[in-house]
């Protein structure tokens, strides 16, 4: 009786915030990202239970990174899960593998972008937890991260055009996903690893967060989470006032902003409105690096400086504009070498 009340209890929570926030439409072709542990399992089966409400379509995808010995007999227990539920299944090898956990995380997202785009899926669902997002949250600080760092794994987020990430279980702790999964008699698979603690993320969740639990606060999962919850606020509001003064600065033919415009702005308005301008207009979101050097031609003097990007843009002051410009080296000279 104890593991039923879980159950519906944590399957009536998802279900409550799914109506509340609208983030999976009904009969929304979903792919669910599930690696074969608790937390994606626990989501999987959530929304399994709820497909007959919803009229989803749902599709099983596993991303084998390649990091383990075991990652194929992963993909084929999953398969074999996924034939038990009745539900199609996809999977995708990397090649070569990522070489690091920032990689692997980069890989992954572009692989569930494919996927679902090959798939007609809308959405992509990962099992990301409470408990993943203070790790992240904590994770990000000690790196020094800007407000965006601190967000720490948002509700939801587009991939590309048509294709939006949700994570329903951000409201929901790891131990219980591990009390679902045992009511449920999931088959977890144990990645062994996860106890390896040459990996940070290990390192914060076995060593580091246990210890600030038994030593300064014992909920302190809740508590950078909703640390997470308030930033987030402060961030959109922050991205909203940028928005209206990168519309205000912006001109479409060519591409440029009126720097004395950003100028009179405050500095976190500033960075967040030319962000938006280089992401808009660039193969590739701009670096640190390139941020701090554009934002330094705001105050140059007013003669013409050029400041080279990558991708093969430049980005030049004249007067009162910042243009953005194709570069076209001279056929006589070897082209300028971008900022690393």
């Amino acid at each position: 009786m104890a593991g039923r009340a879980v159950s519906m209890n944590l399957v009536g929570r998802v279900d409550g915030h799914l109506r509340q926030t609208g983030a999976l439409p009904p009969q929304s072709p979903i792919l669910m990202a599930v690696s074969g542990g608790q937390d994606s399992l626990c989501l999987a089966r959530i929304l399994l239970d709820l497909r007959p409400a919803w009229g989803w379509q749902l599709t099983l995808a596993y991303c084998d990174h390649g990091w383990r010995r075991d990652s194929a007999a992963t993909g084929d227990h999953l398969h074999q899960l996924a034939q038990a539920w009745g539900i199609p299944f996809v999977q995708v090898q990397a090649n070569p593998s990522p070489q690091s956990e920032a990689a692997g995380r980069r890989w992954r997202y572009q692989a569930l972008t494919t996927l679902a785009q090959d798939q007609g899926c809308t959405h992509v669902v990962t099992g990301h937890t409470a408990s993943d997002r203070a790790e992240t949250l904590l994770y990000n600080l000690v790196r020094g991260s800007g407000l965006e760092g601190l967000v720490a794994l948002v509700a939801g987020r587009p991939l590309a055009k048509g294709v939006f990430l949700v994570r329903p279980l951000v409201g929901v702790t790891r131990p219980e996903t591990a009390a679902f999964c045992q009511a449920h008699q999931l088959p977890v698979w144990v990645d062994d690893t996860n106890q390896n603690l040459a990996l940070r993320r290990n390192r914060l969740r076995h060593v580091v967060l246990p210890y600030l639990r038994d030593h300064f606060n014992p909920q302190v999962e809740a508590a950078l989470t909703r640390t997470a919850h308030l930033v987030a606020q402060d961030v959109d509001y922050l991205n909203a006032q940028a928005a209206t003064l990168y519309q205000r600065a912006y001109q479409a033919h060519p591409p440029c902003l009126d720097r004395w415009a950003l100028a009179r702005a405050h500095p976190a308005l500033q960075s967040r409105a030319i962000r938006q301008f280089l992401i808009t207009h660039l193969p590739h979101a701009p670096s640190h690096r390139h941020m701090e050097a554009v934002l330094g031609l705001l105050s140059a003097p007013a003669g013409q400086q050029t400041l080279p990007l990558p991708g093969g843009y430049v980005v030049r002051s004249q007067g009162r504009w910042l243009h953005l410009l194709k570069r076209q080296p001279a056929p006589d000279h070897p082209p300028q070498s971008s900022l690393k």
